[in-house]
This record gives structure tokens, C-alpha cells and sequence, in this order.
């Protein structure tokens, strides 16, 4: 089972949150805050927090403006995941990732199956990475953000956890772009 290696010293990683809402302002996004109160707590930085509208372009815009900063390693998106015909973050992540993480949408499910039953078919949890970026779409609530954080992404941005995790793979992400 996974565990935590307190020889290792824990790095820090710099995650944008984007919340994706046509009717949120920052001061009443509670899944945005439950995101940044969470990767705060765990020590990690606050590299950006936006809100944009449910537009796909506008989406993928700000993904690939975040994906292009150095300052921003991870970007977690909320909302715009469901099925209705507003709900169009997945596309746009997909828009940008030069690679998918099939598995994050499965084992999100599997979280959400045991907090809310078979109502957990209705989320489009997705992620992936683009330009050395790991990109991650929550949905918009933030019971949703509590579940993927706690159970998945609080461990798995974590240098620390063992057997493997996302940040000791981060030099080698964009490996196939370097000269031979």
C-alpha cells in the first residue's frame, strides 16, 4: 500500500486553481477555496487562482497561458465537468494535453463511488499533461474537490509517497524534447 517516506524532504509544487463558472466570483467560490486551503495546508504554493466562464476556448487559453509560465507546475481546474451542454472543461483540457492520465478519471470514480454511490457515473474527472504541466479537471463542488485532493492528488503531488508519484517525474515529462 502507499506510504509516506519521511527520509525524503517534501518539495513544494506551484499549482494554479481555475475555477470554470459562469455565476462564481472569487468571493463566493467554495470549491476554489477548498482547493487552495488544502494544497496551502499540505505546503505547497499558490501559484495563480482564476475564474473564467464555461467556454471552451477561454478554458484552453488559460490552461495554455499557465502551461507556458515557469512559475506554475500544476493546475488544478473545478467545474465544468458534468454532462450538461454548458459543461465543457473536459473538452478543453483535452484540447491541450499532449497526454492523457486515463487512469486519474477511473480512480476518481472509485473515490466518489464511495462517498456518493452510482451517482459517481455522472462526473467527467479528467487529467493529463501538456508542456511539463500536470493538468487536473475536479468538479465544482467541493465535496468533489475534498474527495480527489484528500484521497488522490494530496498524495500524488507529494515527493514523499511511495511506491511513486507525480513529482519525482516532473524532469522527465518533456524528456522527448531534448537534443540526443
Amino acid at each position: 500500500m502507499s506510504r509516506i517516506d519521511e527520509t525524503k524532504e517534501f518539495i513544494p509544487v506551484r499549482i494554479a486553481v481555475l475555477t470554470v463558472s459562469d455565476t462564481r466570483q472569487l468571493a463566493d467560490d467554495r470549491s476554489g477555496d477548498t482547493l487552495v486551503a488544502r494544497l496551502t495546508e499540505a505546503g505547497h504554493t499558490l501559484a495563480d487562482r482564476a475564474i473564467v466562464q464555461d467556454e471552451r476556448a477561454l478554458i484552453a487559453d488559460k490552461l495554455r497561458t499557465w502551461i507556458t509560465n515557469p512559475e506554475v507546475d500544476v493546475v488544478i481546474s473545478t467545474g465544468g465537468t458534468g454532462l450538461t451542454g454548458r459543461d465543457v472543461t473536459v473538452e478543453a483540457h483535452r484540447d491541450v494535453y499532449e497526454k492523457e492520465i486515463d487512469a486519474f478519471g477511473t480512480v476518481f470514480t472509485m473515490v466518489s463511488f464511495q462517498k456518493i454511490g452510482t451517482s459517481a457515473v455522472q462526473s467527467r474527472a479528467t487529467a493529463g499533461v501538456a508542456g511539463g504541466t500536470y493538468l487536473f479537471a475536479l468538479p465544482g463542488s467541493p465535496g468533489g474537490c475534498r474527495d480527489a485532493w484528500d484521497e488522490i492528488l494530496k498524495w500524488q503531488l507529494d515527493y514523499r509517497h511511495r511506491p511513486c508519484n507525480f513529482v519525482e517525474i516532473f524532469p522527465r515529462l518533456e524528456e522527448h524534447k531534448r537534443r540526443k
